[in-house]
């Protein structure tokens, strides 16, 4: 989190006690808003755009349908968290935010958003029917302040045309991965990358590579940093060998999909690049977990979206009603799936005939198992946006060494969390 969005965060609080005690004085009625009908309108905000506004419209389309009280209407938003904040400190907010889970323990503690725990006792939601590790970035402080929406993991994408014409299989092991990258990479006459064997072009991945390695990113109680490790060496002394073996190149996939091109046999993707890569001509791809560790050690990074409902919200009802339909329906999922490519977070309906059943999508359901959530400790974020990756990535373009890169990151890593934590 950035100290504009911190001093965002005091601000809005500030403005949200004030606003809270004047509603303990007496208050109109909650939403006089209304839509066809005499709809109630609950109003959501998230940062999708584009087609995935039409995506999401088609979902609102089916609840609005589908009953008689409420109408929830989308409205995109371009940083969509600090408009939120904004719109707290005005008295002007959303019913309802669609967001990346990982804000919820975030924002929470700062009063935000409102606990969700009286809606799920009254309405007997099944916790147990998400994802656990979803959940618990949905709570803060003992509370739930959301529910689970959508879940995204990383798996293996090859090129399945390339690996018959080599005879190779897919690699379940750093060892077969770098072995396979070698054998499917191509040089043109000159030497220059024409073909990577496998796109090492996302240092922020580095925490998959790294808990695959036995290793953590932080601590056990959350203060100091941990991937100064032999763990986080073993991971770039890897990355150092596919980069000297030639595999791939730093850069050579910076202005286009390459693996949707046929210019790369590998490369680690999530459940949303399916519709993308099944559009793109001539390619035969399909999907592996991802290799284990040197230890045998399987992990992944998860990541998605949720619900939540802003503090000061005037239709909380509705918004849980809309929260309710759509993420506890294994029907409404699964809908969502095929519309978009994107995994619910209910466990039952990511196990759906539809994704298990289909080879693209079964290992994904395959890796979510035992796929990690980001540290829920305030202050991490900056340390992966501000201190490891900016480090990773100058160790990729061979300006530090491991060593160098994990000793610039541990000591600004180790300062951010301090600070998060004063």
């Amino acid at each position: 989190m950035t100290g504009r969005q911190s001093r965002f965060i005091q601000v809005a609080s500030l403005a949200l006690a004030g606003s809270l005690l004047f509603a303990g004085c007496g208050s109109s009625p909650a939403n006089q808003s209304t839509g066809s009908g005499g709809k109630q309108i609950v109003t959501m905000w998230g940062s999708w755009s584009g087609d995935q506004v039409d995506q999401i419209n088609q979902m609102t389309a089916a609840f609005n349908k589908s009953q008689s009280k409420y109408e929830v209407s989308y409205v995109a938003q371009e940083q969509v968290e600090q408009k939120l904040l904004t719109a707290i400190a005005s008295g002007q907010v959303p019913d309802l935010v669609m967001w990346d889970r990982y804000q919820t323990a975030l924002y929470a503690p700062k009063g935000a958003v409102q606990a969700i725990d009286e809606f799920v006792k009254k309405d007997a939601i099944d916790l147990d029917a998400f994802y656990p590790q979803a959940i618990a970035e949905m709570e803060s402080g003992g509370k739930l302040y959301g529910l689970p929406l959508l879940v995204d993991v990383r798996s293996l994408a090859y090129n399945a045309d390339l690996f018959n014409q080599a005879g190779a299989t897919p690699p379940t092991t750093w060892d077969e991965l770098l072995e396979v990258a070698k054998k499917l990479t191509i040089k043109d006459d000159s030497g220059k990358l024409s073909r990577a064997g496998f796109l090492l072009n996302d240092p922020g991945l580095f925490n998959m590579w790294l808990w695959q390695a036995g290793g953590e990113l932080l601590s056990a109680d959350g203060k100091k940093t941990a991937y100064n490790s032999s763990s986080g060496l073993e991971v770039l002394n890897f990355w150092k060998s596919m980069l000297d073996a030639g595999v791939y190149v730093n850069g050579f996939a910076d202005t286009n999909d390459v693996f949707a091109a046929g210019d790369a046999a590998m490369k680690l993707t999530g459940p949303w690049d399916i519709p993308t890569l099944d559009k793109a001509e001539g390619l035969n791809y399909a999907i592996a977990e991802p290799p284990a560790g040197p230890g045998g050690d399987k992990s992944s990074i998860m990541g998605g979206f949720g619900l939540v409902i802003p503090t000061g919200a005037k239709q909380s009802e509705g918004a849980w009603e809309f929260m309710k339909w759509w993420s506890t329906s294994v029907e409404n999922g699964v809908k969502f799936a095929k519309i978009s490519g994107w995994f619910p977070a209910n466990r039952e309906a990511s196990n759906n005939e539809y994704f298990t059943k289909n080879d693209k999508y079964a290992a994904f359901v395959k890796t979510l198992d035992y796929a990690r959530t980001r540290p829920l400790v305030s202050g991490y974020s900056d340390v992966e946006g501000k201190a490891l990756t900016p480090a990773l990535q100058k160790f990729m373009s061979n300006e530090l060494t491991a060593g160098e890169a994990f000793k610039e990151a541990q000591t600004q890593g180790d300062q951010l969390l301090a600070k998060a934590g004063a």
